[in-house]
């Protein structure tokens, strides 16, 4: 089983947000746990189930890979990019100091979208790159080229 918090853990090392820190602990694994459940329809295409999650506890009833938990996380990304453009408190520029340069509301929502862009096409070429590759019994990357004309168990 892995912990909700090990992905939370992830994503927070992608992102720094000081409203983070005005929060209280329960908000937080609150907004986490909405960022989380949200990015998991991103990932098309898991080798588990990652559905199959207990809410209470906060664990998925998988052991995820370091490698799905990431994707999960950059997909929590373009979720919180989503928040930040569709709050106006969220968006709302703050300026302090004679070093920042004046910029508008709405460059500073073109900047975030096209990150929101950037990320999108971060998780997708993560999810190509986990689909053309397996670890063996030894730990080592094997490309999955091999399996693609191989017929689909069960169907």
């Amino acid at each position: 089983m892995t912990s909700f918090d090990d992905v939370y853990k992830n994503f927070l090392s992608k992102v720094t947000d000081d409203m983070y820190m005005e929060l209280s602990p329960e908000d937080t694994v609150g907004l986490l746990n909405d960022l989380l459940l949200g990015s998991l329809h991103y990932f098309e295409f898991p080798r588990q189930n990652i559905y199959d999650l207990d809410l209470d506890t906060q664990y998925f009833m998988i052991d995820l890979t370091t490698e799905e938990q990431n994707i999960i996380a950059t997909y929590m990304i373009v979720e919180w990019l989503g928040y930040q453009l569709a709050s106006v408190e969220n968006v709302r520029m703050k300026y302090s100091g004679s070093d920042f340069k004046f910029t508008s509301q709405a460059n500073h929502m073109q900047k975030l979208l096209q990150l929101k862009k950037d990320y999108e096409r971060l998780g997708f070429k993560l999810q190509r790159l986990y689909k053309r590759r397996r670890a063996d019994n030894k730990g080592i990357m094997r490309s999955t080229f091999g399996d693609i004309m191989k017929p689909i168990e069960g169907a």
